[in-house]
């Protein structure tokens, strides 16, 4: 029998009753969305490396598992432009077939994640290197759009970032200005709708407006239809990848990134949602429904992953349950069957305009330039995250980006830990207790691996060994193995020299570690207060 904590909220509608009400709330609500999707949708295929059909599949297949398993009422899921750059670089090492064993093995390691309470770490990956890969992503996101806004001849494009930027600047002579006019008109029609009638679906209008004046003024521009000539109309039938365990082998980086940012989007993207219904999420069983979209999505589509515009809009459009996120993909799928030939009209500089839109909102640039003005090492994580996403790869930037981030976190927890004397300033009178050759000292905050030197070095900076020393505990949180080891190391020395140590004040934690580690630890001082040891030495 499923838990409360692993039970789609799809569920959990119906057992509070569904009305009629609901389903027409929804019903209008999936429509706003499948309106919104649409483009988005076939821009993000293509910016993939993949196609507009592939993009659309996810839309689809992943939108609608999505919010039958997941754990939120209202999230929206399908292709977002977080993937954009290792699904192009899977694509371009390993082909399609690996981008889909790879997209496979990230459904299962998400519903691995999600059954074993693994979600709950994501919420630990610090903000400063969230904002530089997610910046850098939309750079790169930008860049691959140059080529199609700006009508260029160039050929094949690297994925290389440096490398793209040379083809472009060698192309600049065959720009298309018919392409450019388009463009530009198509990227400042979705600002003006944005800005002043934000309730329309700016996306949708403006790709219909590009594609109706491409169409009729017969401009020279490239369409959907010309770059993907052979894209037939509607949806593939499903198909298994061609794996190997030599490829499964050489895609499982990719398999844990995709899984890693497929698990902080969603769990972003139903977090703001709860934010702005007044619910709450549940994040293992977003997990799961997560992981069996892709698993899904993976018999010809891209990975997905919750996506935070498209789960506002629901909400803003009255959603109620997740049948919202059901009618999404339903009419997404009636649109791509009624009109799949029309949808090869589309020009590319269009969905290029919408691509650098997706892109601006992804960059956050308000929260960088914020984030910028904090402390040198914050700064630091930031802008070495975002370049190591931009120039280097965007496995290296998450992996150098959350150590860093861990060593910093750890530096500065070491820098309000130690051990000192308690003095007579901080505790008046203590001095008048304490018999002759007796000392008090205090261990203030987690007793790990980044303060073990600075005990072993606050015991010896003690000058003369006393004949007793209390050490007490109270204000240690947290006992790890190689903390137990420098306080193992401290007592020996202390023994060895003649110097009686009594531990005192022990918080649970600290306790059964150390007790586990060292049962002779469990001696009856251990839970004594300081001044319970200090009358036991006076006597």
């Amino acid at each position: 029998m499923l838990t409360e904590a692993f039970t789609p909220k799809l569920i959990t509608a119906f057992r509070e009753g569904y009305r009629a009400s609901d389903l027409r709330a929804d019903a209008l609500a999936g429509l706003t969305v499948a309106v919104v999707a649409l483009p988005l949708a076939m821009a993000l295929g293509i910016a993939s490396g993949a196609s507009p059909r592939e993009g659309l599949v996810t839309a689809v297949v992943a939108g609608f598992l999505i919010s039958a398993l997941g754990g939120s009422r209202v999230q929206i899921g399908g292709p977002t432009g977080a993937f954009v750059v290792v699904v192009a670089g899977v694509i371009a090492l390993h082909g399609f077939d690996g981008l889909l064993l790879a997209t496979l093995m990230a459904g299962v390691i998400l519903i691995v994640a999600g059954y074993s309470g693994l979600g709950r770490l994501m919420k630990f990956v610090p903000m400063p290197v969230v904002t530089g890969f997610t910046a850098g992503i939309a750079v790169i996101i930008a860049s691959s759009q140059v080529g199609d806004f700006l009508g260029l001849r160039a050929g094949p494009v690297p994925i290389n970032f440096v490398d793209k930027w040379g083809v472009y600047f060698r192309a600049l002579a065959t720009v298309n200005a018919a392409a450019v006019y388009l463009g530009a008109a198509t990227l400042g029609l979705i600002i003006l709708l944005r800005r002043f009638v934000p309730r329309f679906p700016a996306y949708l209008i403006a790709i219909i407006g590009a594609t109706a004046a491409a169409t009729l003024l017969d401009l020279p521009v490239d369409t959907v239809r010309d770059r993907f000539p052979l894209m037939p109309s509607g949806l593939p039938l499903p198909h298994l990848p061609h794996a190997s365990l030599g490829l499964a082998r050489d895609v499982m980086p990719s398999a844990f990134v995709i899984a890693f940012l497929a698990g902080i989007e969603a769990l972003l993207s139903a977090t703001v949602a709860d934010g702005m219904t007044g619910r709450r999420h549940r994040s293992g069983q977003e997990l799961v429904g997560m992981g069996v979209a892709n698993i899904f999505s993976a018999f010809g589509g891209l990975p997905a992953t919750g996506a935070i515009a498209r789960t506002a809009t629901n909400i803003r459009a009255g959603a109620r349950t997740p049948m919202a996120g059901i009618f999404h993909a339903l009419f997404l799928l009636a649109f791509v069957l009624a009109a799949g030939d029309l949808l090869a009209t589309v020009p590319m500089a269009a969905l290029a305009a919408v691509l650098l839109m997706v892109a601006w909102g992804m960059s956050e640039a308000d929260r960088f330039v914020a984030l910028a003005r904090t402390d040198a090492g914050e700064r630091a994580l930031l802008v070495l995250t975002f370049l190591l996403t931009v120039f280097v790869d965007l496995t290296v930037a998450i992996g150098v980006g959350v150590t860093l981030a861990a060593l910093f976190f750890m530096q500065r927890m070491s820098e309000h830990a130690g051990l000192a004397a308690v003095d007579a300033a901080e505790e008046p009178g203590l001095r008048d207790q304490l018999p002759d050759g007796v000392e008090v000292f205090r261990f203030t905050g987690p007793m790990f691996f980044g303060v073990a030197s600075e005990m072993l070095e606050g015991l010896r900076r003690a000058g003369e060994r006393p004949r007793a020393i209390i050490l007490r505990m109270e204000q240690v949180p947290f006992v790890d193995a190689t903390g137990a080891n420098a306080l193992e190391t401290f007592v020996r020395q202390a023994h060895g020299s003649g110097t009686e140590i009594w531990m005192c004040g022990l918080q649970r934690q600290p306790l059964q570690f150390l007790m586990r580690m060292e049962p002779r630890y469990a001696g009856a001082h251990r839970a004594l207060t300081w001044q319970a040891v200090l009358k036991k030495l006076q006597k």
